[in-house]
Order: structure tokens, then sequence, then C-alpha cells
């Protein structure tokens, strides 16, 4: 492999209409550049002829290489599965639709030139795409930067970024089945910056990016870099028990007013109080589980 050169890391879904078009666009911007450029097009299960189409090419070029997956394991994992193939000076990780333009490369590559070791692509804008979509997105980094601490990812988001060699070492020695490889890459640190541009309508075919998995992300997300659900059971414990304790008072009060409260009040008291007491105990446990966790 020559020591110029850098790899493309592309899932693929359903994408045959714009493979073609999206090599030709890489041929096109490092025909410009000093450096040469291997493709590594991971399908992810397609079901049209995708993995055909890659094949086909990967005859004619020596700078292709696809791999097919068992089964449809998303976005992050065929990322991650092409990552474990990559051997350049650095890797960029886009998607083959068009939508993240392959003229944006250039601008990448010179800020990795800098000495950064992660150059991040942020969308200033989406077009083409319905606001129920971008909702859905700002909500989600929102929530990424609110309690994974991702504060490198704009409102719009980002998920087309050049990496060092340093970086893909590292990610290559991640395993998870359920990852968030942007997530895990912003928490890597290493030296990183950001370049704006818009992301482009989709020439062609129809996202497979569906609501199932954007939510699974968000669990995915949340469990893996936060302990924030953790720290909602314990103070909900907490709570728990300290309105107990006030109802136990308030009873032992009106007792000695000499107006014992009937009913059921006792029985409440208690539930509270060891329900309380349970929350926190599963919330120590937890925190003890997220340290090994973050250890590992």
């Amino acid at each position: 492999m020559s020591e110029r050169t850098i790899n493309i890391v592309t899932p693929v879904h359903n994408e045959e209409s714009n493979l073609d078009l999206f090599y030709e666009s890489l041929c096109i911007q490092f025909d410009k550049s000093d450096f040469n450029f291997n493709w590594i097009a991971v399908d992810d299960r397609s079901t049209d002829r995708s993995f055909k189409i890659i094949q086909n090419l990967a005859k004619k070029k020596k700078n292709i290489l696809g791999i097919k997956l068992s089964k449809n394991h998303g976005s992050h994992l065929a990322i991650l599965a092409g990552i474990h193939q990559s051997e350049g000076l650095a890797t960029i990780i886009m998607a083959s639709d068009l939508q993240d333009p392959p003229e944006l490369i250039p601008k990448l590559i010179e800020k990795w030139d800098k000495g950064y070791h992660v150059v991040w692509a942020t969308r200033t804008q989406r077009q083409g795409e319905r606001y129920i979509i971008k909702l859905f997105s700002r909500i989600f980094y929102f929530l990424m930067r609110k309690f994974v601490g991702a504060d490198i990812f704009p409102p719009t988001g980002a998920d087309f970024l050049l990496v060092d060699k340093c970086i893909v070492r590292s990610l290559k020695k991640f395993n998870e089945s359920n990852i968030n490889i942007f997530a895990l890459i912003k928490n890597l640190g290493y030296r990183q910056c950001v370049v704006p541009y818009n992301k482009k309508a989709r020439r062609n075919g129809a996202s497979s990016w569906t609501l199932k998995k954007k939510i699974k992300l968000v669990f995915d997300s949340i469990i893996a870099f936060s302990y924030f659900p953790i720290k909602i059971m314990t103070s909900i414990g907490i709570l728990l028990f300290f309105i107990g304790i006030m109802l136990g008072v308030h009873v032992v009060q009106n007792v000695y007013n000499g107006n014992p409260v009937e009913g059921w009040t006792s029985l409440m008291i208690t539930v509270l109080a060891i329900g309380g007491i349970q929350f926190i105990m599963l919330g120590v446990l937890g925190e003890y589980l997220w340290r090994n966790l973050d250890e590992s």
C-alpha cells in the first residue's frame, strides 16, 4: 500500500443508483490531490444490487474493497467493520448517497495536514429533508451534548469526518455490538476541529435510516457514554425516601397531638421508605458497574 494513501469508508445499504457516481466523484477529487485513495465499501446486507455493483467495480479497479455483512447491523457497525480493514495514513468516513459532497474532501485533508487528528464536517443546512427529520436530529444532538458531553457536534449533527491513523488504531480495539461510532471518536480525545458544509438532498433512492434505528441509537449512546440514567435512579430513591420520612414525621406529630391518622398511612410510609432505599441501593450498584465499564 502506498505511503500516501487515504481510505474512504462508506456504509452501503440499497444505494445501487449512487455507487458509480460516488466512485467517479472520489476519482475527480483525488486526481487533484497528492494522495492516493482506497474505497472500502461495506454493504450492510442490501436488498438491491448494491453489492453486485461493488463487486463489478472492484474487478475493474484495484483500489476498491467490498465487504458484505452477514446481516443488517446498521451503519455504525458497518463503519467499524470498514475501519478494521483500513491501513492508510488517514480514513474518511462518509455516506455513499452523495449527500455528503466529495468536493469537501480536500478541505478535510488540508485541516488534517495542519496537525488535527479528527476533522469533522459539520452540517449547517440539510437540503431536501422533511421538517420532522431535522427536528429529530436536533433533539438527538441536544441529548448527546446534554448527557453525553459531545460538545463538538453542532445542533444539526456531524457524520462525515476524517480521522488520523492513530484514531483508527484506537478504534480497532473496540468490538461492541451496540455502538455510536461518532460519539466514540469524540470521546477518544486528540486534536479535533470542524469544517462547515451544506448537506445535499439525495439524488437517488430513499434513506434506510428508520425511526426505530434512530431511537436505538439514542439509547445506545446514552447508555454507553453517560451514567445519567443511574443518577436519575438514585435521585428518585432519595426523593421517595425523603417523602416517606416527612410523612412519618407528620403521623408522629398527629399522634402526639392526640389526633392519630387512621387507614393505610403507616403502610404508605413503609412502602415509600423501603422503595426509596431500594432505588438508592440500585443506584449505588449502578455506579460500581458504570465505573467498571468506564475502566474497561
